[in-house]
């Protein structure tokens, strides 16, 4: 699949595990074999949120997210750093100048060396175009193993711009997708309520529009927030709606 077929099949792609498959097997034709996507909407000064709240997309092993992102090492990963303060396409050549000026720091270094125990060593990472000061989205490639940054920098001299394309494609696209984080999945009824709020109607209005009584409209909000993680009704339509799960079509 050439470039133009591939971006018209993300800009149709009805789903984001189709998607996600897809563009897996795409960057492993460039010899990236593993891909890490992150994406949160609520970044503050010091933190990048609830990692529940992050949307994930990976096809590394479970031992390796266990412990990259169960245990948290990505706070403290060099290129994570870089995707924060940077936009575009970057080699992780840095981590190995980084490496031998000595310069990476004690929490750094755990990740770099773990990263190297897991094979992962050569890639680039991708961070997104940001409109908001609280979300930031980017995307690790990491090379298959045998290839070395030299390899792969000579790669993306010949198809770094394409490449780069086809993930803020990808990216553009997921955020245009329903996606429903672990433990954070709303029921027919949690969504159908929250979007009548999100209508403006009132506890009488939605009991009377779903042929339910107050209370039980009430119990489903409840849930709702709670299955959400946040304190008020408001709260859960601002995120549902952020996570694309409020007036989903069916497709």
């Amino acid at each position: 699949m050439n470039l133009r077929p591939y971006l018209r099949f993300l800009a149709n792609c009805p789903s984001i595990e189709l998607l996600w498959d897809a563009h897996c097997q795409k960057m492993l034709d460039f010899g990236f074999d593993r891909l890490l996507y992150g994406f949160t909407r609520y970044r503050t000064s010091n933190s990048l949120g609830d990692p529940e709240d992050f949307v994930i997309l990976t096809n590394h092993s479970r031992e390796y997210t266990d412990v990259f992102l169960g245990e948290g090492h990505y706070f403290h990963a060099p290129m994570v750093h870089w995707a924060l303060e940077n936009e575009g396409a970057g080699s992780w050549g840095v981590l190995a100048e980084m490496d031998r000026t000595k310069t990476l720091s004690a929490p750094e270094r755990r990740v770099f060396d773990f990263n190297h125990t897991m094979g992962v060593v050569a890639g680039y990472s991708i961070s997104f175009k940001s409109v908001s000061a609280r979300s930031k989205g980017a995307i690790a490639l990491t090379a298959r193993p045998g290839l070395l940054q030299d390899q792969i920098d000579a790669v993306w001299a010949e198809h770094g711009d394409d490449i780069t394309l086809m993930n803020n494609i990808a990216h553009l696209k997921i955020l245009t997708l329903p996606y429903t984080a672990p433990n954070r999945g709303l029921t027919s009824r949690q969504r159908e309520a929250l979007e009548w709020v999100g209508d403006g109607k009132t506890t009488q209005d939605i009991a009377m529009l779903m042929g339910l009584t107050a209370a039980t409209v009430e119990k489903h909000l409840r849930l709702a927030r709670e299955a959400l993680s946040v304190e008020t009704t408001a709260q859960a339509v601002l995120k549902a709606a952020f996570a694309n799960q409020m007036f989903i079509l069916d497709v």
